[in-house]
């Protein structure tokens, strides 16, 4: 199977810039490419990756693009490709702009062939890549595997190389362990139908405190507009907090794959909601003519949200489910909190609190989570007796049991 293994890199100060410039160009190609596509769409028309790549070669001969040829052709071909990968999946005009400063720079080398790994101590390993040559990063891991392609990226101000490995592990069978339900919430990151709950603190009082201080920090500071020149202060406060998020982001990271490692290890069958993510975190400001409503609840809802990683964790859980025999399956979260398990009477007068849930029917009282998680479980349990894709409403139906004569 296809897996990732990420390094620490250790650029000197020729290759750091290097780094950058190429990241820049990569960039420049990106957004050059995506506006080339966007007005090909205003016309009616359509361009491909073969067209743009020809095109790009016959830029680099042009004297006022020599700066193309200063990064590897691999790279920017490799550029394009995601490029037109991105806008036949999401539509050219769904597509984002790469920002010098919102969007950290990156850069992959697709051809394994031009790729050399060797160890060269106990702490150290060496990469030569092309144009690089030689680069030295952190041996955490052996590699594992054959090597595909190898992206360099930079991440909290330090840099990384990620390859992508074949290890040659085929996947198991299912493991057919009792299956789970799990429910993703915001005061606790994950709770199962068993009764268990798994929540960490990402970062602690005094972190919370300083990214306040530094985002004060950064909206005091010069901002860069027209001519005027770019403030080395707000620079700086940037790389602090990107530091710090980098910080944090490793901690969810590290939570989210050790819960799906448990979850798939100990479980043939693991269901979880199908949640729109990124609807459910959009923005309540709405427009001038219409604005929203609960503008403030609403942004508080969306960064505690994004705070448990539930994107993330769902990541990690498929592919640790490749590696362990465990299926993942998907249900409509429709309900599931204002359901009560025990005698199925939908109200939302039942879910008390965020963490109290108390039937007004039965009067069944469970951990709100915990009670969800099992009404996903049964849906999980009965889309996958029928046999479909637990994708929306089921269109097969169990046969009904023959009546004796």
């Amino acid at each position: 199977m296809l897996t990732g293994r990420r390094y620490l890199l250790a650029l000197t100060d020729e290759q750091a810039v290097y780094a950058e410039q190429v990241g820049a160009i990569c960039r420049a190609v990106w957004n050059t490419a995506l506006e080339q596509r966007r007005e090909y769409r205003r016309r009616g028309a359509f361009i491909s990756y073969v067209e743009q790549a020809r095109q790009m070669a016959e830029a680099k001969r042009d004297p006022a693009c020599q700066w193309l040829a200063d990064a590897p052709s691999h790279c920017l071909q490799q550029t394009l490709r995601d490029l037109d990968k991105a806008c036949r999946t999401h539509g050219t005009w769904r597509v984002r702009w790469r920002s010098r400063t919102r969007t950290a720079p990156s850069f992959r080398f697709p051809d394994p062939g031009q790729i050399t790994v060797r160890r060269l101590n106990r702490r150290w390993g060496e990469a030569r890549l092309p144009k690089f040559g030689p680069v030295r990063f952190r041996w955490t891991r052996a590699i594992g595997g054959a090597i595909r392609n190898a992206t360099v990226s930079r991440d909290g101000g330090r840099w990384y190389i990620s390859f992508c490995v074949e290890d040659g592990v085929v996947e198991p069978a299912p493991n057919g362990r009792r299956p789970v339900g799990v429910d993703r919430g915001v005061a606790v990151a994950v709770a199962t139908s068993d009764g268990d709950l798994h929540d960490r603190t990402f970062a602690t009082a005094g972190e919370v405190a300083r990214l306040k201080r530094l985002q004060q920090r950064l909206s005091r500071s010069l901002r860069v507009h027209g001519r005027h020149r770019r403030s080395k202060r707000r620079d700086a406060v940037r790389a602090q907090l990107g530091r710090l998020h980098t910080r944090i982001r490793a901690r969810r990271t590290d939570f989210a794959a050790q819960t799906a490692v448990r979850l798939v290890r100990d479980h043939g069958l693991v269901v979880v909601e199908d949640l729109r993510v990124q609807n459910m975190t959009a923005s309540a400001k709405g427009t001038a003519d219409r604005p929203g409503r609960n503008v403030r609840q609403k942004a508080g809802l969306n960064r505690a949200i994004l705070d448990k990683g539930w994107g993330g964790f769902l990541l990690a859980l498929e592919h640790a489910a490749r590696y362990h025999g465990a299926t993942v399956v998907k249900v409509n979260p429709a309900f599931t909190s204002q359901t009560c398990n025990a005698c199925r009477h939908v109200a939302r007068e039942s879910r008390e609190s965020q963490a109290v849930f108390r039937c007004v029917a039965c009067g069944h009282q469970a951990h709100a989570d915990v009670n969800a998680a099992r009404n996903i479980l049964a849906a999980g349990l009965a889309v996958t007796g029928r046999g479909d894709l637990a994708a929306g409403r089921s269109v097969k139906r169990q046969p009904p049991e023959r009546l004796a004569a």
